[in-house]
């Protein structure tokens, strides 16, 4: 049953009238998204420092957010996780996540590299991957200038951000030049062909739809062809081996719920440790919300200890 909670909230968007993100332009979208989250997320948590920072990558600039957690020494090697924000490749930017980030930091102890890659549908398929390999290889490649700890490094993303943290995992694997000790993929997108039985029941009434799927589907992608590219639908790897230890979280009434699952799943087959937790009674985007939803603080705590878990000194 869903929660209490989210039903109130998804009873509170439809009162208002708040029109639905397939209804808007890119840019509409993302202006809504940025004002909207004042509504559902808690106030930003302190931490010991934010730095705004620059990474050089193929297609040019790519602006990123670094935090340290509170209780930390400037001087400290910090185990970092690399961060890249949910929006379905369309909208989000440092600051709608700007909060979980924080709360990421403090929680793990570990610091933050959050991500701005570039979004459709100025830049699609593969503009996205290119930036966040490239982002997380500049933040491994200056570890010793910015106090990191390159051999403790972690990628991680919420939705659209968990497939491209998915991807960069095997992308990293395939490469042999990038070490990642653990992956955080927060109710990833997994399957561009979006025809797993969640996408049917739970394509409509619970905040992320169908329509909203493939409204962001088609402003990143341009080509139906390359759904089948891994790079786009990391579950269509043939090789799943040698990945990362992994958390997989999904929420039940989700559409992405079971391409997470198989992911989970596949992850398992293949040899690799990947935990997977499902928030049954929470809708997609709940993460972000625990100004509204206390299963989101539930939820960041969870990440966060298995954050800290598989960062810990070896």
């Amino acid at each position: 049953m869903l929660h209490p909670q989210a039903r109130a909230l998804l009873d509170f968007i439809e009162a208002r009238g708040i029109p639905p993100t397939h209804t808007l332009s890119p840019a509409e979208a993302r202006a809504f998204y940025r004002e909207r989250r004042a509504a559902t997320q808690p106030e930003p948590p302190p931490v010991a420092e934010v730095r705004d920072l620059k990474a050089e990558g193929p297609h040019g600039t790519i602006p990123m957010r670094l935090y340290r957690p509170l209780g930390t020494s400037a001087h400290a090697a910090l185990p970092v996780l690399v961060y890249f924000h949910g929006g379905g490749w369309v909208i989000g930017d440092l600051d709608t996540h700007d909060v979980l980030c924080r709360s990421f930091a403090n929680g793990a102890g570990c610091a933050v590299a959050s991500i701005d890659y570039r979004m459709g549908p100025e830049h699609r398929f593969p503009a996205a991957v290119d930036d966040v390999l490239a982002a997380t290889r500049w933040v491994r490649r200056e570890a010793d200038s910015l106090g990191l700890d390159a051999g403790r490094l972690a990628v991680g993303g919420d939705s659209a951000g968990g497939n491209l943290a998915a991807v960069a995992a095997i992308a990293a694997r395939d490469a042999g030049d990038l070490p990642i000790a653990f992956q955080l993929l927060i109710y990833p997108a997994t399957d561009m062909r979006r025809g797993h039985p969640s996408h049917q029941a739970n394509g409509q009434g619970y905040l992320l739809t169908r329509d909203t799927m493939t409204y962001f589907h088609d402003h990143y992608i341009d080509d139906a062809g390359n759904d089948l590219d891994w790079r786009a639908s990391p579950l269509l790897h043939a090789d799943l081996s040698g990945l990362p230890p992994a958390l997989v979280l999904t929420a039940g009434y989700d559409p992405l719920r079971d391409e997470g699952m198989a992911y989970a799943e596949a992850l398992t087959a293949a040899g690799n440790r990947a935990a997977y937790v499902c928030f049954e009674r929470q809708i997609h985007g709940f993460i972000t919300m625990g100004k509204v939803l206390d299963e989101a603080d539930t939820a960041v705590a969870l990440c966060s200890a298995e954050l800290r878990r598989a960062l810990a000194p070896a």
